[in-house]
């Protein structure tokens, strides 16, 4: 059975305490592997690209893109587990 996991902003360093979406890089739906670039921050030093620490089926995206969200705010919830894998079709081969 799959499991739902939130992936919240990390804290980018320095002492930031928020940022900014400039681009989501999936959709909902999209399968995403461990560590793939999610989406595109801008903070107050420079622009990112955070990885999503799950592998899975991407379930919910938080935030627009302009939108600023503070560190620790959920980013997107990813279904692991072998729910994410197709099934193969019965009856092949």
């Amino acid at each position: 059975m799959a499991q739902v996991l939130e992936f919240k902003l990390p804290d980018l360093g320095e002492g930031l305490t928020e940022a900014v979406i400039v681009t989501w890089l999936v959709q909902v739906g999209e399968v995403v592997a461990i560590d793939q670039p999610v989406v595109e921050v801008e903070t107050a030093k420079a622009m990112v690209e955070v990885p999503c620490p799950y592998g899975g089926v991407v379930t919910a995206r938080f935030g627009e893109e302009g939108a600023e969200l503070p560190v620790g705010a959920p980013l997107l919830t990813v279904a692991v587990g072998e729910a994410t894998t197709v099934p193969e079709a019965e009856g092949s081969g």
